[in-house]
């Protein structure tokens, strides 16, 4: 608005005169109550920001704002308030699942990447996304030592071995925990050793995610997994 001169203040008023002379929300009573015209000296400063903090709680300043919100399609300023405050929760939702979408996915890469250190037992490769402690990283950890330890070693040669991971969504929103459910794809090939006995793992299934915050710091904290452990013993 830096801009703008005086005739288009001018315009605007014009404009909005036109509209507000239509507004259902201006017929009846409030018209007489609040007017439907804006001079352009009040447009002027009003986009200017050239009013005191006192001039917030007038009242003819609030019957601007009234205005002004219906011009834009709203009924009044508390429904334009309140429309705000409602797209304010949404993105906060929308930001806090793509949040959590990409600590699953992560964990998914940094499995991955997990397995291709095989036989060499990495743990420590989780320490970003698992809490030290959990239930989840104990068993992770309890299984998959068991098969480094039968020298387990991931083929990726070829794409041999890749997973992917699809629809995630939020079951439970706490303000400490999230519950999230996935479904994920893992196609993976192993090798033992010197003998080169091959042992496939080939899965779909719905996979459920804890994930909690300690510390402020969100982790995850337990993982439902129906198929975890199975490699261990088909070996």
């Amino acid at each position: 608005m830096n801009e703008w001169k005086r005739s288009h203040y001018i315009i605007l008023s014009e404009i909005i005169k036109d509209e507000l002379s239509e507004a259902e929300e201006l017929k009846g009573g409030k018209k007489f109550e609040i007017g439907n015209t804006i001079s352009h000296v009040t447009l002027q400063r009003f986009f200017e920001n050239d009013y005191q903090d006192k001039t917030h709680n007038d009242l003819r300043f609030l019957k601007t704002l009234d205005k002004i919100c219906i011009f834009l399609g709203y009924k009044d300023l508390n429904h334009y308030i309140h429309s705000v405050r409602v797209k304010s929760q949404a993105k906060e939702i929308d930001d806090d699942l793509e949040f959590l979408t990409r600590i699953v996915y992560n964990y998914c890469a940094t499995t991955f990447e997990f397995y291709k250190h095989f036989p060499e037992h990495k743990t420590e490769i989780f320490k970003e996304l698992v809490f030290d402690g959990s239930p989840f990283l104990e068993r992770t950890s309890q299984f998959s030592r068991e098969l480094c330890e039968r020298d387990f070693q991931l083929v990726t040669k070829n794409n041999r071995s890749n997973y992917e991971v699809f629809d995630i969504h939020l079951v439970t929103d706490e303000p400490e925990k999230k519950i999230l459910e996935t479904q994920e794809f893992w196609n993976l090939l192993f090798k033992v050793g010197e003998t080169g006995e091959e042992h496939f793992v080939n899965q779909l299934n719905t996979q459920i995610y804890f994930i909690r915050k300690i510390d402020n710091v969100w982790k995850i904290w337990d993982n439902y997994n129906p198929d975890a452990g199975r490699l261990n013993r088909k070996a």
